[in-house]
């Protein structure tokens, strides 16, 4: 019964608008992200663009897209790159086999030889103990 009132063409076309649908959720979603992500934009232009796109959803995105979708890839490539950099540096400090008194007979080493000033012997002595 349904089958005779609902065609495939029409069950296709409900399926091309909710994926339509889905796609402009997900687009409004990264448009909004990349506003906030954004360091060259200060609070006034970031505080219109929201407006502009929430008010005008279409005419803002597309706007948003034409003037600033060419550095969105950009943003996004640089931000990856520092959470991969923090990651590493995390990863380093964590994973480090010498043991804070290798270390320190290291730092003392290092010291003795006249490579490391008292100044610079004390922070990475006082960054070892903390």
């Amino acid at each position: 019964m349904l089958a005779s009132s609902y065609p495939i063409l029409n069950f296709f076309w409900t399926m091309l608008i909710f994926f339509g649908f889905v796609i402009w959720i997900y687009l409004i979603i990264l448009v909004f992200m990349d506003i906030f992500r954004s360091h060259d934009m200060g609070g006034f232009a970031k505080a219109l663009w929201v407006i502009g796109i929430i008010f005008f959803p279409l005419l803002g995105v597309l706007i948003y897209l034409i003037a600033r979708g060419g550095s969105m890839h950009e943003r996004s490539v640089r931000q990856a790159e520092a959470q991969k950099a923090q990651f590493d540096e995390y990863v380093r400090e964590t994973a480090s086999t010498a043991s804070p008194a290798d270390q320190l007979a290291t730092l003392a080493n290092l010291h003795d030889q006249g490579k490391l000033s008292d100044e610079d012997y004390e922070k990475a002595k006082a960054k070892i103990l903390a």
